[in-house]
């Protein structure tokens, strides 16, 4: 399989926006049981200015990262900022680590970074909270324990 030659597996939802909030926090849920799913991007899939984000439970979709060691990324993109303080301040809460990323789609981009940042300390993210903060040695830690973990 393609999925068990990578180091990180990042999933997101990219179609079917209109679903039920039961249907697309299961969608989530049912991705996140995949032992090889290691950070859920974009978690809500808001644009904002240009589309709401997706009704899903996250305090539900949290606590499945937490029991699975899912990653939640913080999309940094002026456009998205996803996720909300209130949800990295939720994931903090609950013990489940955050990865901010610039969603760069050229080299002016990563100072999208910032952006990111900013809303993290607004969710009370502090640096052992962000995975991408980590040391090659300790992220390669990290994802060996929660290959162990997750079998």
């Amino acid at each position: 399989r393609v999925l068990e030659k990578l180091d990180l597996v990042v999933g997101a939802v990219h179609s079917r926006f209109d679903l039920s909030r039961a249907a697309q926090t299961r969608r989530i849920l049912r991705a996140m049981d995949n032992p090889l799913f290691t950070i859920l991007a974009h978690p809500t899939g808001r644009l904002i200015g240009e589309r709401e984000p997706y009704d899903v439970d996250m305090a539900r979709i949290i606590r499945k990262a937490r029991e699975k060691r899912v990653a939640l990324e913080l999309n940094a993109h002026p456009e998205r900022l996803d996720l909300l303080d209130v949800h990295c301040q939720m994931a903090r809460e609950e013990g489940v680590l955050v990865s901010i990323n610039s969603d760069a789609h050229s080299d002016l981009d990563f100072d999208n970074l910032r952006f990111g940042i900013g809303q993290a300390r607004r969710g009370w993210l502090e640096a052992g909270d962000v995975l991408n903060t980590r040391s090659l040695d300790a992220l390669l830690a990290w994802l060996h324990e929660r290959r162990r973990h997750t079998g």
